[in-house]
């Protein structure tokens, strides 16, 4: 059974009488273990396909399941407990908590889990180490480089043990040596058998997926297996 089986989705817009199908039937399949990058342009529709697999968004028609589950018949908490469970989130501007240790953001989204203080840090440190952290668990953002923060951003991401690994322009702020250095994480961590998908408008970055999905006005117009480049 694949993780994410999205079957002829669409999603419409509608601001006064102007009508914008961001989406225009999208059938997409992604397999666990799968490392998947989607392209495509500002405005092409990759954005919306994004917080669709997220479940930040629902379709206007079509049918989105995840992990098997009709994400369209899910309430809103159910969603959200789908969101924690399941998908843990990379985002281009690392989104951390500017005067919190790197441990404590990564054990936030455990703190919305009901875990523990405990097995919160136990958890927290190991997925740090993992990163290659382990040595800066009480340092702020601020005392990090750009690539660190966004290594403890994957932290946060995998913490919860997630099978989706959702990273929205993870190298956007980053340069072009610190973009290696998180891709071939990335790529690590696809390893495991976690689920990665990865939204970017950068060829370069693309070019480290096993599967390549381009998007442009709302609908897929390539989707083909690549040999990933060794970061």
């Amino acid at each position: 059974m694949p993780l994410i089986e999205i079957q002829d989705v669409t999603k419409v817009y509608r601001m006064g009488d102007n009508v914008l199908n961001a989406l225009d039937g999208v059938s997409l399949s992604i397999e666990e273990g799968e490392l998947v990058a989607i392209m495509g342009a500002s405005g092409s529709g990759k954005s919306t396909l994004m917080n669709l697999i997220g479940c930040l968004d629902r379709p206007t028609s079509g049918k989105y399941l995840l992990a098997g589950k009709d994400v369209g018949k899910m309430g809103v908490n159910e969603q959200a407990e789908a969101r924690n469970r399941l998908i843990g989130f990379v985002f281009q501007n690392f989104n951390l908590l500017a005067r919190t240790s790197a441990q404590e953001n990564v054990e936030l989204p455990l703190v919305y889990q009901g875990i523990g203080g405990r097995d919160r840090k136990r958890r927290a440190i190991s997925a740090l180490t993992r990163v290659g952290l382990g040595e800066r668990l009480d340092h702020t953002p601020a005392q990090l480089s750009g690539g660190q923060q966004q290594r403890v951003a994957i932290a946060r991401a995998i913490v919860g043990e997630p099978k989706l690994i959702l990273a929205d322009e993870p190298t956007g702020a980053l340069d072009s040596k610190t973009t290696v250095e998180v891709m071939r994480l990335l790529q690590d961590l696809g390893k495991t058998g976690i689920t990665v998908v990865i939204v970017t408008h950068e060829p370069e970055v693309g070019a480290y997926a096993n599967r390549l999905i381009v998007v442009r006005d709302g609908k897929i117009i390539e989707d083909k297996h690549q040999e990933p480049v060794a970061a």
